[in-house]
């Protein structure tokens, strides 16, 4: 039997009923739904610290010695993920603090400074993305900055970036009032994470020129029943 996909949630909001949150469980609602199996992480939990000169900070033995559970999440829960969804607030148009303090701080373990480096990144390489954000402003732009960062970051890792939600709100709870559904969409992207479709394509790739098959017409289905 085919062991089932594992799905990592990252929480960078410090709130654990915040809309951040709450968007969360629903991705994780949908994820359990379709077999996968989910970890579901508070950063804020895990990171007390910023990223160092690591130069200066590195232990003998080439570890990290910032004394917090960034290396527990790191090679715990987000290396062994087949897929990872990174749930953030919008905060001054951007993610929040602990979310950018998680990417900043793996860069101790892929920089050719740590011994592992190679298989670290390995391990960081060829995952499923996909993005929650959670915010006040309703126009369209107001994410761009985030969408393109993990959009450069998926590229950068060989992952295939296959969703996002976005929901609207300004108290806590409020997502949930919010006419667009992004619960649902959050359920919805959890259950296709492993399955949703993904194209890239450049100038000179090879293809058939349809995005989605043509449906057969009812004289097209008359002749083949004659």
């Amino acid at each position: 039997m085919e062991e089932p996909r594992k799905l990592l949630i990252l929480v960078g909001s410090p709130r654990r009923a915040g809309n951040s949150a709450l968007l969360a469980n629903a991705v994780q609602r949908g994820a359990e739904s379709a077999g996968a199996r989910v970890a579901l992480r508070f950063i804020d939990g895990f990171i007390s610290s910023f990223l160092r000169d690591c130069r200066l900070c590195r232990l003998p033995d080439g570890e990290c010695s910032i004394a917090d559970r960034f290396r527990e999440l790191f090679f715990e829960d987000f290396i062994p993920a087949h897929g990872v969804v990174f749930c953030s607030p919008v905060y001054w148009y951007g993610l929040c603090a602990q979310m950018q303090a998680f990417f900043d701080r793996t860069f101790c373990y892929y920089s050719a400074s740590y011994r592992y480096s190679s298989r670290i990144i390995d391990g960081m390489s060829r995952k499923r993305i996909g993005l929650v954000l959670a915010s006040e402003e309703t126009y369209p732009s107001a994410t761009l900055g985030i969408v393109k960062q993990i959009q450069e970051y998926s590229c950068y890792t060989h992952s295939e970036f296959v969703g996002i939600v976005r929901g609207i709100e300004d108290s806590r709870g409020e997502v949930a009032r919010d006419h667009g559904d992004p619960l649902r969409a959050a359920e919805q992207l959890g259950r296709e994470m492993f399955e949703r479709e993904h194209s890239v394509f450049r100038i000179n790739i090879e293809r058939s020129g349809r995005v989605w098959p043509i449906e057969p017409t009812n004289s097209d289905l008359k002749r083949q029943e004659g």
